[in-house]
């Protein structure tokens, strides 16, 4: 263990426990994080030799529900990983509680963290806290460019559109290669609502968030360019490969030209992509137009259960997975930007060519205010899914968007 760590982990480790303590880390199934997180694990407790953290995975479709049924009868986590749009209902159910002040002034959590970490402070306390953020931009297939005599990455959505069309192969729905791997309820959503929406003049939500602005012509401008990806482009076709990562798996096999996803995807495509690919920012309508991006982060919180030692224990072990050190690891085995204003600035990651284009993105990321993440990401699928699979028009689909996540805004702030 280098002395660093071992300097930062004894910052950690100034009070003493009353006995040894086991506490259970739960966070959902995915590979390189589970992984990560196993190390941290070892060399936490080589420091807190009094701490014992039991890490519990469930997959990802399962997890929420498998916390509602446990830290309501006092089982389950003590040190929750969760969706940062998760925050309201676990804060609504009363699962979670406010970090100790005494442990995580607020004042230097706003000091100290990219901007969009305030999303999740509640009644001016915060419950939860990230070791990494993630913002999204495009990876290429570097050989299939050149295949397709493409010498650069696009830079507006018009190249995009171009660059794809030159790499697709076969017709749907017998397409070989895909140009685009379009996948609505991935990360295309999120594009839709807070990058295009915004890039032809639209806002999604009013600034208090409780009422849906995007049932406008910049919202339909917006799902109009994107359903015409497939439709009219015919750049390529949803779940073009089976399972919940299509696109990326997709990608992956070196079937796919371009696809737009997060800075989470580095370490999996990198560590099975058999061809030279890149990444590049997300495009703009025009040269020197508007940048957005959607800024997201998973955080880590300490359950109602966690009291006594337990709770003391759970302070130490979240301080850990917040500092410098964890989120340079996380960074390196995970590939999701450090959380920190600090490491995010550091100019070697600015210009590093996989991570930097996340990096650029983060002044101009916007993150959602979920009050359901899951009904509200439904909404937009589904309504998505109207033009994709059933021919309807944009404009009525964005529309039925905008009533369906009205509905439950209001269900929301009503109660």
């Amino acid at each position: 263990m280098n002395k660093t760590l071992i300097a930062t982990l004894a910052l950690l480790s100034t009070s003493v426990l009353a006995a040894p303590v086991t506490i259970t880390y739960w966070q959902y199934d995915y590979a390189s994080k589970v992984t990560e997180m196993n190390a941290l694990i070892k060399k936490f407790q080589a420091a807190n030799p009094d701490i014992t953290v039991k890490q519990e995975n469930f997959p990802y479709d399962a997890y929420n529900q498998k916390v509602a049924t446990s830290v309501p009868t006092g089982q389950g986590p003590d040190v929750v990983n969760m969706y940062y749009g998760w925050l309201p209902q676990y804060l609504d159910s009363g699962y979670l509680q406010p970090l100790p002040e005494k442990d995580f002034p607020t004042a230097q959590i706003e000091a100290s963290y990219a901007p969009m970490v305030k999303i999740s402070k509640a009644n001016g306390r915060y419950y939860a806290l990230p070791t990494a953020v993630r913002t999204l931009a495009v990876f290429y297939n570097k050989d299939l460019f050149k295949q397709a005599g493409i010498t650069q990455p696009p830079h507006t959505w018009d190249e995009f559109v171009k660059d794809a069309a030159k790499i697709v192969k076969g017709a749907p729905p017998r397409f070989t290669t895909l140009g685009f791997g379009i996948q609505p309820d991935a990360q295309d959503y999120h594009v839709l609502r807070e990058v295009l929406l915004r890039q032809y003049g639209g806002q999604p939500y009013s600034k208090d968030g409780k009422t849906v602005t995007y049932a406008s012509d910049a919202g339909v401008k917006a799902m109009t360019f994107y359903t015409d990806l497939a439709t009219k482009q015919k750049l390529g076709v949803p779940n073009f490969f089976p399972g919940n990562n299509s696109y990326r798996d997709a990608f992956i096999a070196g079937k796919v030209g371009m696809i737009i996803d997060g800075s989470f995807a580095i370490n999996t495509i990198s560590s099975a992509a058999k061809f030279n690919w890149g990444v590049t920012p997300l495009p703009v309508l025009k040269q020197g137009g508007m940048r957005a991006n959607f800024g997201s982060f998973w955080v880590n919180g300490i359950t109602k259960n966690a009291t006594g030692d337990k709770l003391a224990a759970s302070v130490k072990f979240l301080k850990f997975l917040t500092s410098d050190e964890t989120q340079r690891d996380w960074l390196k085995n995970v590939g999701e930007i450090p959380a920190s204003r600090k490491l995010a600035n550091d100019p070697a990651l600015r210009k590093d060519p996989v991570v930097g284009p996340f990096v650029y993105s983060l002044p101009f990321a916007y993150s959602t205010v979920f009050v359901d993440e899951a009904g509200q990401r439904k909404a937009w699928v589904d309504a998505i899914n109207t033009v994709l699979l059933q021919g309807g028009d944009p404009a009525v689909a964005i529309k039925k968007a905008a009533t369906d996540e009205q509905k439950i805004l209001d269900g929301f702030y009503k109660k």
